[in-house]
């Protein structure tokens, strides 16, 4: 699994906080110091709390579990959804609706709402309806895959939550502690990292520092789903082996 090095978190600006009189108390342990008004995060705890975090998120992907990924925020929302589609992992960068996870039942009804459209419109049923109702069904399907689109793959409650901006996403933050779902997020120096599991400090506002990071997350994710997809092959070939040594067995016999 690679490793993010000093140079490159440096380079893209992870380390630099907020404001002092902007900090939370509880992020001492991960500032080195304070420059210009500015805390300074470490980045020593920022490549080892990263790792950590990489090393949970290979092993969660690598059984075949989801993560769910959530970043409304203007600058995180195109770099979270480059690094994070290709995955096929779930994430939310629209807005995060109240019960997602607490709630998921309903969630569940309005998705499968969206695939019930698209039947619709595959069998010619939509066909059939008039032209204002072909043009409420196309607006309600537009609202819902804005909104749910991106977690259509997600049967189940996630795994794992991954946040960008404790503060913003609060809300996802809370309800996954509700349901004792383990989070991941980068955590900046005027936010609470008491309520995450895995606490990476960085700054959680510049693009390069948000793109850096994602990009290690993506890879360790991807390592774990390429592994899981080489366990897969290796099983298979070994019960196909066993197999035919059986049919050779049973024709020796013969």
């Amino acid at each position: 699994m690679a490793r993010a090095t000093f140079e490159e978190l440096l380079e893209a600006g992870v380390h630099f906080g907020h404001l002092k009189r902007k900090w939370n108390p509880y992020m001492a342990p991960y500032i080195f110091t304070e420059k210009k008004g500015i805390h300074i995060i470490d980045l020593n705890k920022t490549i080892a709390q990263l790792d950590q975090a990489c090393a949970a998120m290979k092993q969660i992907a690598k059984s075949g579990k989801k993560i769910l990924f959530v970043a409304t925020k203007k600058q995180a929302k195109d770099i979270l959804e480059q690094h994070i589609k290709p995955t096929r992992m779930p994430y939310v960068v629209e807005r995060w609706s109240g019960g997602m996870l607490t709630n998921f039942g309903t969630i569940r009804k309005a998705i499968r709402k969206m695939t019930s459209i698209d039947k619709m419109g595959e069998d010619g049923t939509l066909n059939t309806l008039s032209k204002r109702e072909r043009l409420q069904l196309s607006r309600t399907r537009a609202k819902l895959d804005k909104n749910y689109g991106t977690i259509a793959d997600m049967t189940r409650v996630p795994a794992a939550v991954f946040v960008i901006d404790v503060l913003k996403e609060h809300i996802a933050v809370k309800e996954a502690n509700k349901l004792n779902i383990p989070t991941f997020a980068m955590v900046d120096t005027n936010s609470d990292p008491r309520d995450i599991d895995f606490v990476i400090p960085a700054n959680d506002d510049a693009t390069q520092s948000i793109d850096v990071i994602l990009s290690k997350v993506a890879a360790a994710i991807n390592e774990g789903l390429e592994e899981r997809k080489n366990s897969k092959e290796k099983a298979k070939a070994s019960k196909e082996k066993a197999a035919k040594d059986k049919e050779e067995v049973v024709e020796e016999k013969k």
